[in-house]
């Protein structure tokens, strides 16, 4: 047996698994259903894209039985709020014909209403650290009554500085619970966390951090300067046939905007952008408009590098080359997802060129480097950061000796050469004009004449 047969699961959760349509497991999903049903700790090391959600998910709902407690059971720690509802949507399709109840939990929306939500009764939440502590501290949540911690994508949710509110939770929880961590990259801070909390955890790994996915054809391009970068970019997605679904990063928000702008010019509906400064509902708007394909293409910060399962997506764009090598994994992870065909390309300007040289030593793979399209305006136009040092003097000072002073240079004449005398000067000053010693002394100088 190569489908899902081989777990034997119930009648219920084995139809919502055809529903879904899928044939046969994915390597993870393969190895941790045993382990994870089992009820042992376990760590998970995967790449992004191999199916990390159902691999913990599918053996959770099997073992889980039908129950009318009031508090949950389940506990599932992402670190975005995109994240939450994915695995929400995930885990409802899998209990499609179940009587499991799930609940998202997560910032920016109304804490009372997530209140009266949970004291309705739920059996698994979804949820991101911060809102869950707040939750957790308001005697809400009763976390002694959860029996299952999972923590997905904890490496994320580690560099994003979520490790005291971590820490305060699992110091809160029932002992006896099993533990479930799902990470892209193993780290110390990861290695840490499994010794302080974990008790004999398994470890499996499909794959070797850094190591990219097969089915992802990379490739790079050497560019000047931003606007070069947007002129290389509106060359690439005018061939609307080869770039039918576009993910585009860059490294910051204000980036985000500008590139946006630039693009709605030429592509006006068909792009969007995201990044954490958005508004929630519009960010959820944005990536349904971007996943159904109402938008062909989507500007985005690394707010969505990790983790969202966003279908079929044709190519990721690298408009700036990530300083952190991880993260150019994570992002060219958005495509080539479920054993499909993706693509990827790099834009790398002169200064980023040492990122592009990690990222490789990382892969132990040289990104094929394409030549430049001759048609494509190689732009003179500048952002401040890539002016030249000499071009703006970004520390003038008027007393610096050194400076080339000019033919028309000329000394002060003597009486401009006076200075702030200041101590003696000034009461010298007020003796002479009998200032008021005191502020609004206005009967000083009736005083000094009685006297």
């Amino acid at each position: 047996m190569s489908g899902f047969e081989k777990f034997n699961l119930r009648k219920q959760v084995y139809n919502a698994v055809q529903d879904l349509g899928f044939e046969k497991p994915t390597p993870i999903q393969e190895k941790a259903f045993s382990i994870v049903l089992s009820g042992k700790d376990i760590l998970g090391i995967a790449q992004t894209g191999t199916g990390k959600t159902f691999a913990y998910a599918l053996p959770i709902i099997e073992g889980l039985p039908f129950s009318k407690q009031v508090q949950p059971r389940v506990l599932i720690l992402v670190p975005t709020r995109e994240l939450v509802m994915q695995v929400v949507d995930e885990i409802e399709k899998l209990t499609k014909y179940l009587t499991i109840r799930v609940l998202p939990i997560f910032g920016g929306v109304n804490i009372n209403t997530q209140r009266i939500r949970i004291a309705e009764g739920c059996d698994i939440i979804v949820a991101t650290p911060g809102r869950l502590y707040d939750l957790i501290l308001s005697q809400t949540i009763n976390t002694k009554s959860i029996k299952k911690l999972v923590i997905d994508e904890v490496d994320i949710m580690l560099d994003l500085g979520f490790r005291p509110q971590l820490m305060n939770i699992f110091e809160l929880m029932n002992d006896k619970r099993q533990n479930i961590m799902f990470s892209a990259t193993m780290t110390d801070e990861v290695e840490e966390l499994i010794s302080n909390f974990f008790v004999a955890p398994e470890k499996i790994s499909i794959a070797v951090s850094g190591t990219p996915l097969e089915n992802i054809a990379q490739s790079s391009f050497q560019v000047e300067n931003f606007y070069t970068k947007i002129n290389l970019l509106k060359h690439l997605l005018a061939d609307f046939k080869t770039y039918k679904k576009v993910l585009v990063f860059v490294d910051s928000k204000r980036k985000a905007d500008k590139l946006f702008l630039e693009m709605e010019e030429e592509f006006g509906r068909e792009c969007g952008v995201i990044h954490s400064n958005k508004a929630q509902s519009t960010r959820f708007q944005t990536i349904e408009k971007f996943d159904s394909g109402a938008n062909r293409i989507l500007i985005a910060t690394d707010v969505i590098a990790r983790g969202l399962d966003l279908d079929k997506v044709s190519h990721v764009i690298n408009f700036d080359t990530p300083v952190f090598p991880e993260n150019y994994m994570h992002r060219i992870g958005r495509t080539g997802r479920a054993e499909e065909e993706g693509s990827s390309i790099l834009f790398s300007n002169e200064a980023e060129l040492k990122y592009k040289t990690a990222i490789e030593q990382l892969m132990d793979y040289s990104i094929p480097l394409q030549k430049f399209p001759k048609d494509v305006k190689i732009s003179d136009r500048l952002l401040p950061e890539e002016q030249p040092d000499d071009f703006i003097d970004k520390n003038p000072s008027r007393n610096d000796k050194n400076l080339d002073k000019g033919a028309s240079y000329h000394e002060k004449k003597e009486k401009n050469k006076k200075v702030n005398l200041g101590g003696s000067y000034k009461q010298n000053i007020e003796k002479k004009y009998k200032k008021p010693k005191t502020r609004g002394d206005k009967t000083y100088h009736k005083r000094q004449k009685l006297g």
